[in-house]
């Protein structure tokens, strides 16, 4: 997992409405990342996609060559432990 700050990548990703929360973590053993996030039901992840695009071009993020996430899944929450 990277080490720089990519807190820019959270924060434009709650900026879209029904972003309800997004993480980074990290093993601290072997460094390897996952970012997760969640979102309302109709939210557009192309939207969050933009959205972190359009504030990287900002900041001039892709200025200089930096590592890019290896992939990228979206998976549908099916049951939570929350009261409904």
């Amino acid at each position: 997992m990277p080490t720089d700050d990519r807190q820019w990548v959270l924060d434009a990703a709650k900026a879209v409405p029904g972003v309800l929360n997004a993480y980074h973590l990290v093993d601290p053993a072997t460094g390897n990342g996952l970012s997760v996030a969640f979102f309302e039901d109709y939210v557009d992840v192309a939207a969050v996609r933009d959205a972190i695009t359009s504030r990287a071009e900002a900041i001039g993020w892709h200025d200089q060559p930096r590592p890019s996430p290896a992939s990228e899944t979206i998976y549908r929450v099916l049951r939570s432990s929350e009261a409904p």
